[in-house]
């Protein structure tokens, strides 16, 4: 039998999975590696710091950002693009009063798969490539 401090931490940490019917499945998540590893792997892109985190550059423009651990930063196309995302996902998706009406948007990682992530950092390279 499993000591009953782990049993209480099992039973958090399946509480915690999203559920599909009756059965639950791990959530992804990604780290700043899979930041690292996927914005790299874009065509004239370089890791050059911002603000003192992990930033990521196209043709010298930044277009994603560690902001603090668990946290990236990225380019909308627009200010209505920013709030769909908020409004449609404020779980995954948020901003701060610094960001303030700039097409910038705070992505949380534990909120996203690898795959969405490589197609958010995608779309903010080609914007900020122009």
């Amino acid at each position: 039998m499993a000591p009953a401090h782990e049993t209480t931490l099992r039973a958090v940490a399946v509480a915690s999975l999203p559920t599909l019917g009756t059965h639950r499945y791990p959530r992804p998540v990604t780290s700043e590696n899979d930041v690292r590893e996927l914005a790299l792997a874009l065509p004239d892109t370089v890791e050059k710091p911002s603000y003192g985190t992990p930033g990521f550059r196209v043709r010298d423009k930044l277009f994603a950002r560690i902001r603090e651990e668990g946290v990236l930063v990225i380019w909308c196309e627009s200010l209505e693009e920013k709030d769909f995302l908020i409004e449609g996902d404020p779980g995954k998706f948020f901003t701060t009063p610094h960001y303030n009406g700039y097409p910038m948007v705070l992505v949380r990682l534990d909120a996203v798969d690898r795959e969405e992530l490589a197609e958010l950092l995608a779309e903010s390279a080609r914007i900020r490539r122009g």
